[in-house]
């Protein structure tokens, strides 16, 4: 028995070979998913991304250069307004509110005595006055010389000369103890620059420095955050500004918790948007934290921006986009059918439906991404 060449049996199975490939590729069923089309509640939601933060916060420093020489609190610990918090090395400062306090009571002597030593020169001048008096008068009733009311007079001048030096040295002296009072008062406020205490109730959220650094103006000691009001800063498009609106409810959705969705709230709106990013903020309160929480941590909001109740709907997942117009693949006949729709509200998970299926139609995706379905059957739970 003759068979025929190999060659021969290799043309003889490409139509068969290419018959197999064709029903595999236009008649084998597609692995997919399918759904129901129903009515259902749709949320609108828009979604952004930021951290959290606290809406009262102080980056805590000394204003004057010193050395630390304690610090009472750590981060994690409560504090409350006006509790110490660290202190400098204030040596130095006292030994110059020292200084100016002994100015000041020294500058207090000197006008106490220049106000008796012009208290005596006004003495001299009443009774210098007293004598020209009466020697003008001799002198009238030709009693006394003429020389007499001379001296007399020159007397009255020098007098009233002391009292004028006297009031004058009363005006320097109250000055010069104004400018202690001054002093004591600067000297004061620096020593009391050398206590750091907290302006407000808070949380320590990060310690920067420790006892025996040496800080400068400007350097952050301890970071303090009031934990009244904690919000997420959400940079959100620009595109969902008209659909925004302070107090509207939002989910909150920390990357340290992806499965548990917090409750929150729009407390205020952003007026400029980034012009790189086309984003703006949006701070979102959130009314429940997670166990644990950092101040910077990252999390997702979705703030609800309508609700539409019994409305015909369909997974997000189903959508597809062709040539910019919105889908999906519907069955009839057994094979999919590519069927662009009208969309409504879009949700989270839900998108509204407004023309293009009706409810009972069956809409299928295919478990591989980038499968073609035209005119495909699907096999689908």
């Amino acid at each position: 028995m003759k068979f025929p060449p190999v060659r021969a049996l290799k043309w003889l199975l490409l139509p068969v070979v290419a018959a197999v490939v064709v029903y595999g590729v236009r008649f084998a069923p597609v692995p997919g998913v399918g759904h129901t089309v129903a009515t259902a509640d749709v949320t609108g939601e828009t979604m952004g991304t930021g951290t959290l933060e606290a809406r009262l916060a102080a980056s805590l420093g000394p204003r004057i250069t010193g050395r630390l020489t304690a610090v009472t609190v750590d981060q994690g610990d409560r504090v409350t307004a006006g509790q110490l918090l660290a202190t400098l090395d204030d040596a130095e400062a006292r030994r110059h509110l020292e200084a100016a306090e002994a100015a000041r009571a020294s500058a207090a002597a000197t006008v106490a005595r220049v106000r008796t030593d012009e208290a005596r020169a006004q003495a001299v001048l009443n009774r210098a006055r007293l004598d020209h008096t009466r020697a003008v008068s001799l002198v009238e009733s030709r009693s006394a010389a003429e020389s007499d009311r001379d001296k007399a007079t020159e007397q009255l001048r020098i007098a009233e000369a002391d009292v004028a030096r006297g009031r004058a040295a009363i005006a320097e002296a109250v000055q010069a103890q104004a400018a202690a009072e001054s002093q004591v008062a600067l000297q004061q406020e620096l020593l009391a620059h050398t206590r750091l205490v907290a302006p407000f109730a808070g949380l320590i959220v990060r310690r920067d420095r420790h006892p025996g650094d040496v800080v400068n103006p400007g350097a952050t000691v301890l970071h303090l955050v009031a934990t009244e009001e904690l919000w997420v800063s959400a940079w959100v498009d620009e595109t969902a500004s008209a659909a925004l609106a302070a107090d509207q409810p939002a989910r909150v959705i920390f990357r340290s918790a992806p499965a548990t969705a917090l409750p929150g709230r729009v407390a205020r709106l952003g007026r400029e948007t980034d012009r790189e990013t086309r984003e703006f903020l949006v701070d979102v309160r959130v009314e429940r934290l997670p166990a644990h929480w950092t101040i910077g941590q990252r999390a997702e909001v979705f703030i609800e921006t309508g609700r539409r109740p019994g409305v015909l709907a369909l997974p997000a997942a189903f959508l597809v986009h062709r040539d910019g117009v919105a889908g999906t693949w519907v069955l009839r006949s057994g094979r999919a059918q590519w069927q662009p729709l009208t969309l409504g509200l879009r949700g989270a998970s839900l998108v509204e439906i407004r023309a293009g299926l009706t409810a009972g139609d069956r809409v299928v995706r295919a478990s591989a991404p980038g499968t073609a379905l035209d005119g495909r059957r699907v096999s689908s739970p």
